[in-house]
Formats: structure tokens, sequence, C-alpha cells
């Protein structure tokens, strides 16, 4: 096809945000998971407590209680730590859920493969669609009431007149029958089969900037998987 010829021209490079050290990260994913869900550091110990406790006990039973003692603190820390991880992750997405601009906020979490354009179709009733730009094609997420179904189909021929030939997908955010919930949304993406090069992705987000898409404020996070937690 025509859309997949390379352009001679050099993109620009994007600049890099300013990285949190992991310190600051950690402070923020505490805080975060303090507010959203604070019995769930109590959680944390207890299963520090129970990992160090169980092999002092099964030091005790063989007799070498303080090799075993030293042996199961770190792991310990490693079970709190995991545990720590998966509640701060379920903190995020409960931060953000029912915001204006959610699932936008979880498309542009992912770091790698994706170009997210928020809200590119938003109604009177702040139905809104999100377009994003992966390997796989097209994306187009909808969040909102029974209009957004049509908002999707309308943003899905706009796009089909400026990259035809393109894969495009269509989903549409919530927990009811044949929507993604906000928590999977990531997962549903990244899982979407591989059809586009780099460079045929990139000449289709270059074309789809002659659409463009709308001015409007995004809530922080969630950015699970290593990526940053919200800073308040």
């Amino acid at each position: 096809m025509a859309l997949f010829k390379r352009s001679k021209k050099t993109e620009p490079v994007a600049t890099t945000p300013e990285k949190q050290s992991q310190m600051a990260v950690l402070k923020d994913a505490l805080k975060l998971t303090k507010r959203e869900k604070p019995a769930s550091l109590l959680y944390c110990l207890l299963a520090f407590l129970v990992t160090w406790g169980g092999g002092i006990l099964l030091g005790v039973s063989i007799g070498h209680p303080i090799y075993l003692g030293i042996l199961s603190l770190p792991l310990g820390f490693i079970v709190a730590f995991f545990l720590f991880t998966r509640f701060a992750n379920s903190a995020a997405f409960s931060s953000i859920e029912n915001q204006l601009g959610a699932g936008a906020s979880v498309l542009m979490g992912i770091r790698r493969g994706v170009s997210t354009t928020p809200a590119v179709n938003v109604n009177r009733a702040q139905d809104m669609v999100h377009r994003s730009v992966t390997r796989a094609g097209i994306v187009l997420v909808g969040e909102g009431g029974f209009a957004v179904r049509q908002m999707v189909a309308d943003e899905k021929k706009k796009a089909e007149r400026f990259v035809p030939g393109v894969p495009i997908y269509e989903l549409i955010v919530g927990k009811g029958e044949g929507q993604v919930p906000l928590r999977t949304l990531q997962k549903r993406v990244k899982k979407l089969p591989k059809k586009l090069s780099a460079n045929q992705m990139r000449e289709v987000r270059n074309r789809l900037k002659a659409v463009g898409g709308m001015s409007m404020p995004i809530p922080q996070g969630p950015l699970p998987k290593g990526a940053k937690l919200p800073r308040r």
C-alpha cells in the first residue's frame, strides 16, 4: 500500500521527562495506598511477620532457629513488598476510576509501542473516545453512556478515510457485558495481534495528526508495572 512507503524525513527526537528517584516513587505509592486502601498496609505487615515467624518456627523444629530466622528475614520483606505492589496498583486504579478521562490515563500509561490521543470525540454528556495507534493498528476506546458506541463508530469511519486498510479495534470501557474493565484495559490493548511494523505505525500516526483531538484534563495514573504512580 502507498500508505506504508518509507518517509525520507526523520522525526524529531522526543525529550524524556525527568525521572523520579526510586525513593520518591515508593513514597508516592505509599501515600496513595494509605489513602485508597489503608487496611492493605496491615496485610503487608502481617505477611512479613508470618513469613519471618514461619522461618523461625521451622528453624526451631530442626534445631537452627537463628540461621533460618536470618534467611527468612529478607524473604519476609520480598513477600510483603510483592503484596504491597499489588495493593498499590489496585489503589492507583481506584484513585482515577469514574473520573473524566480515566481510560485515556490508562492508555497513556503504556510506555512502549502505543501512541494515544485522548478525547478525539466528546459530547455534551462528557462521553468520549480516545484513539491509540499501536503495532496492532488503531484502537478506539470509548467511555461513557449509550451514545459512546455511535461516537466510536463515527471515529472509525473517519480513521478509515485517512488510513484505509489499517486494522481498527473498538473497545468500550465499563463493567457491562461486552465492555472492558478499566483495570484490564492495558492488558487487552497489549494482547492485540501485531500487524504493523514500527515504520508503518509511525506513518499511521503521522497521517492521523490531521484528524487531531481535543484539549482536556487527564487524571494522573494509573501507571502499573514499574511505571510511576500518580503524584499528589
